[in-house]
């Protein structure tokens, strides 16, 4: 996995603290419009008001980068304009609890102005994490988006291939493969973000390293659903198999 440079980074919290900066702008105006009214309320104090202002104020402050990051594929806006995302360093999805410490840390990291913590630890790190990351366990990763042919179709065609004979479609191997759904109903959707992950990644790894993690993989998979491993098939084929029928499996429920 391609880690981010400090300098997509930069573009992500530049595009973010945009954002950031007009929704302060758009609750200072709310505020602005609500004062008036709050002293034509009988019996709503001061208090009151001010509370749920600080808790606006705190919920767009911390709120808008760990809500995205938890709930939208480890992407803020900033971050998906600049092509970037958060993630575990096991490579999973992060959690909310992950997200809120990454993003709690973000005051310390902004320290003494301008990131200058940040960035340093970003620099100094093998992983370029910022103290948030190295609280939370996370790492800031390049998202690729890698353009799959459909099955059946040629990798490339030249002026000849309209005299040759369409062959038709090749069918997937994974297709052939036939799993018991009460295995694969032992599985969660936190497995199949696994195999998703390392479907989008494999081509990005060098065979050795592809083999060795796809084989962990499946390990780990076929000791959960209690799995038998087909014959004469690949390990990568096995694991589009589980997906491809897991997926299927989610439909029908």
């Amino acid at each position: 996995m391609p880690i981010a440079g400090i300098g997509s980074r930069f573009i992500a919290i530049f595009v973010d603290y945009l954002i950031w900066t007009a929704g302060f702008i758009v609750v200072g105006f709310v505020v602005a419009l609500s004062l008036p009214v709050h002293q034509e309320i009988p019996g709503l104090s001061w208090n009151w008001f001010a509370g749920v202002l600080i808790l606006l104020i705190f919920l767009l402050h911390w709120g808008y980068f760990t809500l995205f990051e938890a709930f939208n594929h480890g992407q803020t806006p900033g971050k998906r304009v600049a092509g970037i995302a958060v993630i575990h360093r096991s490579g999973r999805a992060i959690s909310f609890v992950e997200s809120l410490a990454r993003n709690l840390v973000r005051a310390v990291d902004y320290l003494p102005s301008l990131y200058a913590v940040g960035v340093i630890t970003i620099f100094i790190s093998r992983q370029h994490q910022r103290l948030g990351d190295m609280v939370a366990g996370t790492i800031v990763v390049r998202r690729r988006e890698i353009e799959t042919p459909h099955w059946g179709e040629l990798g490339s065609h030249s002026i000849t291939a309209s005299a040759i004979d369409d062959p038709g479609p090749i069918p997937a191997p994974h297709l052939k493969v036939v799993l018991p759904a009460s295995a694969l109903g032992k599985l969660s959707i936190a497995d199949l973000e696994v195999l998703e992950g390392f479907f989008a990644r494999r081509l990005d790894m060098d065979l050795s390293t592809r083999a060795d993690i796809a084989k962990r993989i499946a390990d780990a998979v076929r000791a959960k659903a209690g799995l038998e491993f087909p014959p004469d098939i690949s390990v990568e084929t096995f694991l589009e198999a589980v997906a491809f029928q897991f997926r299927g499996l989610g439909r029908m429920n």
